[in-house]
């Protein structure tokens, strides 16, 4: 187990691989990145690692001894579901992919050998999928306030929320005028 000292405000890749020289050398193809790097010689250790370290994405080998890389990312996916998962292996079969899938649902399912290219552009845009669940973007958090400002309409008007419709499935305008109309109403208390 190998902990690399992490940079303020930087992303954390953890390698899980049962072969050291690997890890050595996913780690010398990719010290060129801003992403600090953890690395793991068993699922079990990997776990640990995670229990003490904020991991954004983990890249684990499927056969290794003890726990498969599939069973592994599964456990990740349970106890920390933020973290994003992607296989690399040298022994790709159809049942590992679907396994790593369904179990683990992973982000990328890539096979050795894997160019230091491909694998840093599949991390780079893990983080940047990881770096959109990190700050919610102003539309999420306009989203957000506007969902709040319908529960509390709900809640004081109960059915408010719900749409009505003709036989043909058109929305019924004279309803919806009635809903604006309340919504404008409380946004004008709130400011």
């Amino acid at each position: 187990m190998d902990v690399t000292q992490k940079r303020e405000g930087s992303y954390t890749v953890l390698f899980v691989d049962d072969e050291p020289e690997i890890l050595e050398g996913l780690k010398c193809a990719l010290r060129r990145y801003s992403f600090v790097i953890l690395t793991a010689t068993s699922g079990a250790d990997a776990l640990k690692l995670l229990e003490t370290n904020t991991v954004d994405v983990v890249v684990s080998d499927e056969r290794m001894p003890n726990m498969a890389g599939s069973e592994f990312l599964s456990i990740v996916r349970q106890r920390h579901p933020e973290t994003i998962r992607i296989v690399l292996t040298g022994q790709a079969s159809l049942g590992a992919a679907i396994r790593a899938i369904n179990e683990g649902e992973v982000y990328r399912f890539l096979t050795k050998p894997c160019s230091h290219v491909e694998l840093s552009a599949t991390i780079q845009h893990a983080l940047e999928l990881r770096a959109l669940t990190r700050e919610p973007s102003p539309s999420l958090t306009r989203a957000r306030e506007y969902d709040n400002v319908l529960r509390d309409l709900e809640h004081t008007h109960p059915g408010i929320s719900e749409v009505r419709r003709n036989v043909h499935g058109a929305i019924l305008l004279d309803e919806l005028l009635d809903v604006s109309e309340l919504i404008r109403q409380i946004e004008a208390k709130n400011q």
